[in-house]
């Protein structure tokens, strides 16, 4: 079997499994067209800003695919194709699109809260705040990756740095024409879409090259990068979304469409040869270095594309107060993460085409091994090599810094969410708060801490002392761990809500089950990897799993009690289903 029609094969599970499980999903939960969603009931212009379907679908894959579905599957491949493979298809569909659509719609239903608020509803106060905490930890670990890695590439590629910033200022001008002006989608599209790609020409004619123009080590240039994307991601999360993240992640989707579409096309026209092994045993010599079992390493490796705990919190951060409409919730949270599946595979596809030796050198640097495979497939199709690496690397840029940004202000929500007073009272019944009034209802000291400035600033800071740390080589296995482990938290909120509803709970509490195995056991072994090497990790490592181990004490009690109630009637069902 070839590439291309492994691909191809894969291709139709996807589409399949779309319209089959993700129906029965929109069945399960209720899809109701007519129930007005909090981006109209809450409207602020600021954060809650009803937005067209394909806006949205835009900026929520953006967000959510990072560089993970190409990192994840071609740091799973030392193992042999085959296992990341069955993974993928297996995750994507039944785990990593379920977790996202259900996240998603019961963050809608409440209101467009988080899925903390939603904590807290299902395992009271100290559950909340539990999850923050834990979630806030996951954050600060996800930013450094990220910043590590965009800012390596803009050390490597400087054309991706300059027609990143590029794309930065059309945002603005976009949004401006959009919002003030009353441009229509369709014709602003017409005119900013061929920008953005006139912006990856302009890169390659003006990189920024801080190595050669200012006589700098990589390193220090590194250390440059990542000052300015602290100051970047600062002003992206106390922006306004419709005037930065929005238009930004809607122009930035077509650079990631027009990625795709250049690899499935390249693809199929070059029919590339399988040449790595299906399986190459339970333990292989990974990226990093060190002998690593498969089991759960595979698991930890390939989170989105499969399933990934950060993508709760943009469904239910930023996503559910932009969906017009519930029935965009299927397109957008389980449509985005079947998106994010393909290209896992493509990235897989692309890596199996090396010779082993090959790949073992060079699936070191996954977003360049990708970037190399691909652009060798496209000169079947007439686009010189050269071009097409170009053009990949800006498209993973712009995954990377929309997952970037969009994570710093999730961030800036939870650290600020930490220090709210409890929703819930002690009976079970919401306490009203306005989210206008509330914070000049805390005490002085809790007032500062939760200004959005000095939340941005602490999570933008905590996060560079983290990237400071160690590698991203270093730093993404405890990543994966812990955000393997966010999902397995959050399956245990979907699991009490589908229970209390007296619905299919069993869909969420398998996966559940296995998520938390597979990534505590991951936690774990970074911990012993790590011992005496990186203490920063270790340390962080450890307090993961305290907090999940208190975590999935509290819930085992939750459950029990809510089952007794389940049993008596279900009465706290709607009080969960329309807060």
């Amino acid at each position: 079997m070839s590439g291309s029609v492994l691909f191809c094969i894969c291709l139709a599970y996807f589409v399949l499994a779309y319209f089959v499980y993700g129906g029965f999903l929109a069945r399960v939960f209720k899809i109701d067209p007519n129930r007005p969603t909090p981006a109209h009931t809450q409207y602020d212009g600021v954060d809650y800003v009803p937005t067209p379907a394909p806006v949205l679908y835009g900026h929520h894959f953006a967000s959510i695919a990072g560089p993970g579905p190409i990192v994840g599957p071609i740091m799973a491949a030392y193992f042999g194709f085959l296992p990341a493979l069955i993974w993928i298809l297996v995750g994507c569909v039944f785990v990593g699109a379920f977790h996202d659509f259900a996240a998603l719609v019961m963050s809608v239903r409440n209101r467009g809260r988080s899925i903390s608020f939603i904590m807290e509803r299902l395992m009271g106060y100290t559950g909340r705040q539990l999850f923050l905490i834990f979630c806030m930890a996951c954050l600060v670990l996800i930013v450094a990756i990220f910043s590590l890695m965009i800012a390596g590439m803009f050390v490597q590629l400087p054309e991706v740095a300059s027609a990143s910033i590029m794309f930065i200022v059309l945002a603005p001008i976009f949004a401006f024409c959009t919002v003030r002006l009353k441009m229509r989608l369709a014709p602003a599209s017409f005119i900013f879409v061929p920008l953005v790609f006139f912006c990856v020409y302009l890169g390659t004619v003006v990189p920024i090259d801080l190595v050669n123009a200012f006589d700098m080590d990589s390193g220090s240039a590194t250390m440059v990068w990542l000052a300015v994307l602290a100051i970047y991601i600062f002003g992206a999360s106390v922006i306004p979304v419709q005037w930065l993240l929005q238009p930004r992640d809607y122009l930035n989707s077509y650079l990631l469409y027009g990625m795709l579409a250049l690899g499935i096309v390249s693809i199929l026209a070059y029919n590339p040869e399988i040449k790595m092994a299906a399986f190459n045993g339970w333990e292989a010599v990974t990226a990093d270095g060190n002998m690593t079992a498969m089991i759960p390493a595979l698991f930890i490796f390939i989170a989105c594309g499969a399933c990934s705990g950060f993508h709760s919190l943009v469904a239910s951060g930023t996503t559910s107060k932009q969906i017009n409409s519930e029935k965009d919730m299927v397109k957008i949270g389980y449509g985005g993460m079947i998106m994010e599946g393909i290209v896992g595979i493509m990235a897989l596809v692309a890596v199996m085409s090396f010779e082993p030796a090959t790949f073992m050198e060079v699936g070191k640097n996954q977003p360049m091994a990708f970037a190399t495979a691909i652009a060798s497939f496209s000169t079947a199709v007439g686009i010189p090599e050269v071009y097409a690496k170009v053009f990949i690397s800006l498209a993973i840029s712009a995954f990377m810094m929309t997952s970037l940004d969009t994570a710093t202000r999730l961030g800036r929500f939870i650290w600020q969410e930490i220090f709210l007073p409890r929703t819930i009272d002690r009976d079970g019944k919401e306490i009203e708060i306005d989210p206008k009034t509330a914070r000049a209802q805390l005490a002085p000291w809790r007032r500062h801490l939760t200004n959005t400035y000095t939340a941005a600033i602490i999570v933008v800071g905590a996060s560079i002392l983290m990237a400071l740390s160690g590698s991203a080589a270093s730093i993404w296995p405890i990543f994966g761990a812990s955000n393997q482990l966010m999902a397995a938290l959050t399956f245990l909120g979907i699991t009490i809500y589908l229970l209390v509803k007296g619905s299919k709970w069993y869909i969420a509490f398998i996966p559940m089950v296995f998520m938390m195995v597979m990534s505590l056991w991951g936690v774990i072994q970074v911990i012993t990897q790590q011992w005496g090497k990186n203490m920063v990790l270790v340390v962080a490592g450890c307090f993961l799993v305290v907090m999940a181990v208190l975590m999935i004490a509290l819930g085992l009690s939750i459950i029990s009690h809510h089952l007794r109630i389940h049993f008596k009637g279900g009465q706290h069902a709607t009080a969960i289903e329309e807060a």
